[in-house]
């Protein structure tokens, strides 16, 4: 079953969110219009809605998070659900107890949504294509292959500044072997209509073949950022390497950073964009976080705007009906 296949019902409507590689653009975009009726529920005095009332959504984590993992639990929280926080590294899979036995055991206690992230590539769709009738999963993020709801963040933050996609021109920059944010936000440009995408990294962490997701890849940091409009920096996902990829991250700083230099050239209007943790003196310098043309604190911000709609969309449809 292809991805997009699984993660949708006979009706086209979202049963799990996966990845967004092959959802439609009518999906994404409805996604993103469900998340900007969310928006002003942070700054409201009671910053809830009931549409999960009598839901329950467990948050089960295989790796460390702080943003990813708060904004979820922030999300289900302002939607009224029942919210279980399950530590993967006290739970019985540290005991020898297999994934499936875990989901069906968390199943037998009547939960409504699974949010799960794991190391491994596939690890969310292994769970969805074993879930129980009325059961979703909400990847946030596996391995080097998906980060759904990161994608989904990052574009409703860059709509507010560039409405129309079409004439866009982005570069992602950084650690792409390892990054999933980049091949979630790779789908999820094209598909909204973004046609000119560079990805701008060393050759030891490009991707072989990248070329077929239909983006431009570029080894030198200058000529790849030449003329954008959008610079979507990575973290260097230094926990996932393997081997000597790189001579030391003040040379990536030198080669690959955002400095203030390169910030300049790129003139007032070019965007900034971070899925955070930052590594400063790494990805970027100094205080380039805080600039004008940053998003990176408007990003962290509709994260959670975004992950209410997705949870309203999949286990609210009823009620937002």
């Amino acid at each position: 079953m292809t991805p997009a296949a699984l993660q949708l019902d006979d009706r086209g409507r979202l049963r799990h969110l996966l990845t967004t590689e092959g959802l439609p653009a009518a999906l994404l975009t409805e996604i993103l219009d469900t998340a900007a009726q969310f928006v002003p529920v942070a700054g409201a005095p009671v910053k809830k809605v009931p549409l999960l009332r009598g839901r329950t959504v467990l948050n089960l984590f295989f790796e460390a998070s702080t943003r990813t993992r708060t904004t979820f639990e922030l999300a289900a929280k302002r939607l009224s659900a029942d919210v279980l926080n399950i530590d993967a590294q006290t739970s019985s899979t540290s005991k020898g107890e297999t994934l499936f036995d875990m989901q069906r055991t968390l199943e037998a206690m009547q939960v409504d949504m699974f949010v799960i992230r794991h190391g491994s590539s596939g690890a969310a769709h292994f769970f969805a294509r074993h879930a129980a009738p009325g059961v979703s999963i909400l990847n946030a993020g596996d391995g080097r292959h998906a980060h759904p709801t990161q994608a989904l963040l990052d574009m409703y933050t860059l709509r507010l500044h560039r409405p129309d996609f079409s004439g866009l021109r982005v570069a992602i920059v950084g650690d792409l072997l390892h990054s999933r944010v980049a091949r979630s936000d790779i789908h999820a440009l094209r598909t909204l209509g973004c046609r000119d995408i560079r990805v701008i990294a060393p050759r030891t962490l490009m991707p072989a073949g990248i070329e077929e997701l239909g983006v431009t890849p570029f080894t030198d940091m200058d000529r790849g950022l030449d003329g954008v409009d959008v610079v979507m920096l990575l973290r260097l996902q230094r926990e996932r390497m393997r081997g000597t990829l790189l001579a030391s991250p003040g040379e990536f700083h030198r080669a690959y950073g955002l400095t203030e230099e390169r910030l300049r050239a790129l003139g007032p209007d070019a965007l900034i964009m971070h899925p955070g943790p930052i590594n400063r003196g790494v990805e970027l310098s100094g205080d380039i976080a805080y600039a004008p043309q940053s998003l990176i604190l408007q990003q962290v911000e509709h994260g959670i705007a975004i992950r209410m709609a997705v949870m309203a969309m999949i286990i609210g449809r009823g009620e937002t009906e």
